[in-house]
């Protein structure tokens, strides 16, 4: 008997391992995941938030969570968007009928009667409208307020959202996605020296990324050194040309949206002296598909690609190549080297 109760001790013990090991892609649809209804999640507000069904009606007004519902296969279900979406050429190549829906406006001015109108069953924000959320809430409607300032808080906003969409086993896959780029680049840079990086903004050279932005994450990654790290700013912060050439940064990053050129910089008298300049070694971040300088699902790639101009010997052009390549046809359906 003792011999018998300890190999069953045993296969039970072997069966709650098995059990622990096992992925979210395991035996589950990837486009759907294992959200039970109602499920109540944590926004990035803090803000406890109950969702009773699958939701089936759902407005973003936020182009970062925009972004995240066509990664994560829900665009169908969008049936309003934020303003200026034909801005966003990852709409027009992913899911040009985005193109087509109603506005609900911006953070600046957001339109909370229209985006009521269109009677959601999930309105998906950014944390500056607080004041929108809680009056939509008040008429019945659940609320998401995303804040994805940096890296971890892009990967919480992913995972916040497709609990809430139920596509959990899509958000493992696109987490597995940045995380292989990330343990690569980690692997590869592992040797290499941090040179200085200043990323100058989209319309004012002069505009940079704190330590606190996305931005500074994807230098970070990319195995540079952010020059305005020490700033706390959650935003853009001015700076003037004696505090840039103080810095002197080896390397000057263009946003992909700059309204600028890097002509324009190195042409610049006043920026004769800087490092960077001096040695030519001004770029602007591709923008073909989307900005990677800002904290969307591709922005990983942003990092590949800073780490191909930093550090070219490691991480070649084609690398970002490839990587871009894999990432746009497997979450967005379409070839980044055709767009």
């Amino acid at each position: 008997m003792k011999r018998i109760f300890s190999l069953f001790l045993c296969a039970a013990l072997l069966l709650a391992l098995t059990a622990c090991a096992r992925t979210p892609a395991d035996g589950v649809s990837t486009d759907g995941g294992a959200s039970v209804y109602p499920v109540t999640v944590t926004d990035q507000a803090g803000r406890t938030v109950t969702i009773a069904a699958e939701p089936e009606r759902i407005v973003s007004g936020y182009y970062i969570s925009t972004s995240l519902l066509i990664a994560l296969h829900q665009q169908d279900k969008l049936v309003g968007i934020e303003a200026k979406a034909d801005s966003r050429p990852i709409y027009r190549l992913s899911a040009p009928e985005l193109l087509e829906l109603p506005s609900v406006g911006s953070a600046k001015e957001f339109d909370l009667e229209g985006c009521a109108a269109l009677e959601p069953d999930l309105v998906i924000l950014p944390l500056r409208l607080q004041d929108a959320a809680g009056t939509l809430e008040d008429l019945g409607i659940p609320v998401l307020l995303v804040d994805p300032e940096d890296q971890a808080l892009l990967d919480e906003a992913r995972d916040i959202i497709a609990l809430a969409v139920n596509s959990e086993v899509r958000a493992w896959k696109l987490a597995e996605f940045t995380k292989g780029q990330q343990d690569w680049l980690a692997d590869a840079l592992s040797s290499t020296e941090t040179p200085r990086v200043y990323l100058a903004g989209n319309a004012d050279f002069l505009s940079t990324a704190g330590g606190g932005m996305y931005q500074s994450d994807l230098i970070a990654l990319a195995g540079g050194s952010n020059v305005a790290r020490e700033i706390e700013d959650s935003y853009w912060a001015q700076i003037d040309y004696e505090q840039l050439l103080a810095w002197d940064p080896e390397y000057i990053i263009l946003a992909s949206g700059a309204s600028y050129g890097c002509e324009d910089v190195i042409n610049d008298p006043r920026l004769s002296a800087c490092a960077a300049v001096a040695a030519g070694q001004v770029y602007q971040m591709p923008d073909k598909a989307e900005a990677w300088d800002s904290p969307v699902p591709g922005g990983i790639l942003g990092a590949v690609w800073l780490a191909s101009v930093l550090h070219p010997e490691e991480c070649p052009p084609s690398r970002w190549e490839q990587a871009a390549e894999e990432f746009y046809e497997t979450f967005y359906g379409f070839a980044y080297s055709a767009a």
